[in-house]
């Protein structure tokens, strides 16, 4: 299956999950992590290369997986349609993009705060989980990190959604297919009200939607822009080969319980109901027997009902 990946999704979800293991393999020698992290543009541990960097760490197992799942899920099929080179470049500036948002949104905080009218050796009194304690102005804004391809996963949602709008997806938890197009509405509006009303849940929502709106810009460009052509094609193609792939698992599976139970180690294949419905039916039958014989005795049943009697303790 990893080899029908397109190169470059296969690539970036290669870097990340090595990148992911690095950190964890290195962390007592260097502190990869915080040398990627994006910081605020203000905080003097901030330098430009983290724009491309904070894009490739993860927090933990589960937010690495989910970036990735859905690379894989969405990324597959756009790089398909737009091609190695167009891809690569619409998910670093989704995440490009989604980074300057979030560094916008914490120069907002910062000038409200009235940080800026101290020195970064100034002390303030932050509170941590462990209670309020001293820190200065630097080290506080050295705190303020964004990590995580969500940026740019969510870019490619977005192109997914407007690509093929209504393609039909299966999302959990929902038990009912969903149009693409409504699919990316609806988690856009919750990112929107996250950022809004989410305050302090370690999540940069707005660094989702900045992801979104800068892949929106740049499709939007590209679309108005002569001789951009997209290979619709390609990713039409690619959903055919996965429903067919389905099918054939499907058909070989179904196959493979007809043989095992025409070789004798299970029901002959008919529907689930006709089947209980007869298994029924042989209980019954057993249970008959067995009361014949606590009311007239095993000599009392006929050749027939002992071989039934026989047969059914076969079964068990």
């Amino acid at each position: 299956m990893f080899r029908n990946i397109p190169t470059i999704t296969k690539n970036l979800l290669l870097i990340n999950i090595i990148v992911f293991l690095a950190v964890i393999v290195f962390q007592s020698q260097i502190d990869l992590k915080s040398w990627g992290t994006l910081h605020f543009f203000m905080a003097p541990d901030f330098h430009i290369y983290q724009l491309l960097t904070y894009q490739f760490l993860h927090a933990d197992v589960w937010h690495i997986f989910f970036n990735m799942f859905a690379l894989w899920m969405f990324g597959c099929v756009i790089e398909r349609v737009w091609g190695p080179q167009r891809f690569l470049v619409y998910y670093l500036v989704c995440g490009i993009g989604a980074g300057l948002c979030q560094e916008l949104v914490q120069y907002i905080e910062y000038s409200q705060s009235g940080l800026a009218e101290l020195g970064v050796s100034a002390l303030i009194p932050v509170r941590t989980d462990s209670g309020i304690i001293e820190m200065t102005v630097g080290s506080y804004l050295n705190s303020w990190g964004t990590i995580g391809a969500s940026g740019a996963v969510y870019g490619i949602l977005l192109a997914f959604g407007m690509t093929f709008p209504n393609e039909r997806i299966f999302i959990f938890p929902l038990p009912v297919p969903i149009k693409a197009k409504w699919f990316v509405g609806i988690y856009a509006a919750i990112e929107l009200f996250m950022a809004y009303g989410a305050s302090g849940d370690s999540v940069a929502h707005v660094a989702h939607l900045g992801g979104m709106l800068f892949g929106l810009l740049l499709i939007l460009y590209w679309r108005h822009r002569p001789g951009s052509k997209f290979n619709m094609g390609s990713g039409r193609q690619y959903f055919e080969n996965m429903k067919r792939n389905f099918e054939s698992r499907r058909q070989t599976k179904n196959q493979n319980q007809t043989d095992t139970r025409q070789a004798g180690f299970g029901p002959t294949r008919e529907d689930d109901m006709e089947y209980n419905a007869r298994k029924q039916q042989r209980q019954a039958e057993v249970d008959a027997i067995l009361d014949k014989i606590r009311k007239s005795g095993y000599d009392s049943l006929s050749k027939e009902e002992k071989q039934r009697l026989f047969e059914a303790s076969r079964e068990r």
